[in-house]
Parts: structure tokens; C-alpha cells; sequence
């Protein structure tokens, strides 16, 4: 079958009135849950597993910066601006979390960068402690 196929697509052959290709499009459906995965950014080249779970689209990734931090500040620098630029690209977000990590997410996620007050039993009910 591959034969023909080939030979159709180069040309050298005839189309075929009755064979034809069908393709079941719901068989390749990916696993709808949204994975959460960490990685460790110890050098410049750890970027490229992330960039490329960002073009996949499902994952959100938390990423350690510490050890780059610790050793190649510039290189850090130039890690997260090359991060941040393909997450802008790919419409998702970016941000800081402490001082060693970053959040990246995809378009379908949002990051909330404003802390909320606790509710409920957890707020503080008298106002001056």
C-alpha cells in the first residue's frame, strides 16, 4: 500500500479510483490531564526539555533556578529571557515564585500573581493581633 502511496506522491504512478486512505482522527486523542512537571535548570542547555513541554501545550512546568543562580548568574539571565520569550510566543505565562523557582504555563492556564487574604476559619478574627 505504502508502495503506491509513494508512487502517487512522486508522480510515477496512477491515482487509484478506489483505494483510498481512511484516518481515524479520534484514535490519536491525547490523555486530557494536565501534567505538572519539575525540572532543575543547572545549565543553559536544561532549557530545551522545557521549551519543548511548552510547545507540546499539557504541562505546566516549575523550574529550579538555584544552582544557575548560584553559578552563572548571566547565564541565568539569559535562560529565563529565552524561557520567557517562547512563553509569551506560545500565549502562556511566566512568573517568579520565591527566590528559586519560576512557574510556566501554557495558554489554556492562568498564573494569579496577586496573593489573596485568607478566609474563612484560617483569617484572623480579631483585628488586633
Amino acid at each position: 500500500m505504502f508502495d503506491k502511496l509513494k508512487k502517487v506522491l512522486s508522480g510515477k504512478g496512477e491515482v487509484p479510483e478506489e483505494d483510498y486512505l481512511e484516518i481515524d482522527l479520534d484514535k490519536e486523542e491525547k490523555d486530557s490531564k494536565v501534567i505538572v512537571k519539575l525540572f532543575a535548570l543547572k545549565k543553559y542547555e536544561d532549557i530545551n526539555p522545557i521549551l519543548n513541554i511548552l510547545r507540546e501545550g499539557y504541562t505546566i512546568g516549575i523550574i529550579d533556578i538555584k544552582v544557575l543562580k548560584q553559578k552563572d548568574p548571566i547565564e541565568l539571565k539569559r535562560a529565563v529571557s529565552k524561557i520567557k520569550k517562547t512563553t509569551e510566543a506560545l500565549e502562556g505565562n511566566i512568573a517568579g515564585f520565591g527566590e528559586n523557582l519560576l512557574i510556566v504555563t501554557p495558554s489554556f492556564a492562568q498564573i494569579q500573581r496577586e496573593v489573596s487574604a485568607p478566609t474563612g476559619p484560617e483569617a484572623k478574627s480579631n483585628k488586633f493581633e
